[in-house]
């Protein structure tokens, strides 16, 4: 059972799939007022949540989501065909990475997903390049409030403190225009639903994909509220390409 699959099913009931709120989700769209029949571009958009909710928020606008799993596009597909929005959301089975464009955007989004660029500033040296001239984008990017036991550090990755994070999101002719830093219950919420879905669909499927399910899940809490909860912090940045 591959670990896409499992993710998928992890964050079927939290499909945000990040430490983030729906209501500080609507927020930061809200800041980024977006012009009627806005560009957005998604990369490693999951089950595409973000990009969703942004159609939702403004009409005639158009989003291309991309993502390396195809489980997570057939979630975003099946919202999309759901909510109404299936012709104005068009996803991309691929790396982000090797996603190109013919016309810019008015809104990047990478939510979690900076990996995919290899780190915070290379992902605003490519995001550069989808956005337009006072364009946007909505970075979601992990760091350490407090200096983490070594072990967890190897664990996690090496992230820089809040400061850090926001020059190295302003280092490639970026300005922080908002900002929303997610708080412990954004974090518990988050973590107790990508879990406990994975630890439900587990019981309900017994057998070796059901072992390894609840053995993925128990390796991950561990780490949570052994290693990393109330140490490490998620901040998603608002910024505008100057």
């Amino acid at each position: 059972m591959d670990r896409q699959l499992l993710s998928a099913i992890a964050h079927r009931d939290h499909p945000i799939a990040g430490p983030v709120s729906a209501a500080s989700l609507d927020l930061l769209l809200r800041r980024a007022a977006l012009p009627e029949g806005a560009r957005i571009i998604d990369l490693g958009c999951g089950a595409a949540e973000w990009s969703l909710r942004a159609l939702e928020l403004v009409p005639a606008a158009h989003a291309d989501g991309v993502d390396t799993s195809p489980h997570a596009v057939a979630s975003a597909n099946e919202a999309a065909a759901r909510r109404g929005l299936a012709d104005r959301l068009t996803l991309h089975t691929m790396p982000a990475d090797a996603f190109t464009a013919d016309r810019p955007y008015d809104l990047a989004l990478c939510v979690g997903s900076t990996h995919a660029f290899g780190g915070l500033t290379e992902t605003m040296e490519a995001l550069a390049r989808f956005v337009r001239p006072g364009g946007l984008a909505l970075v979601g990017e992990g760091y350490w409030e407090r200096p983490p036991a070594p072990e967890v550090a190897e664990a996690i990755g090496e992230y820089p403190d809040l400061a850090g994070t926001v020059e190295a999101a302003e280092s490639k002719g970026w300005l922080t225009v908002y900002a929303h830093v997610s708080d412990l219950a954004e974090w518990d919420e988050y973590e107790w639903s990508w879990t406990g879905t994975l630890a439900r669909w587990a019981a309900d499927n017994p057998g070796p994909d059901g072992e390894q399910a609840l053995a993925v899940m128990r390796e991950h809490r561990d780490m949570w509220l052994r290693g990393y909860r109330g140490n490490f912090g998620f901040v998603t940045l608002l910024l505008r390409r100057v």
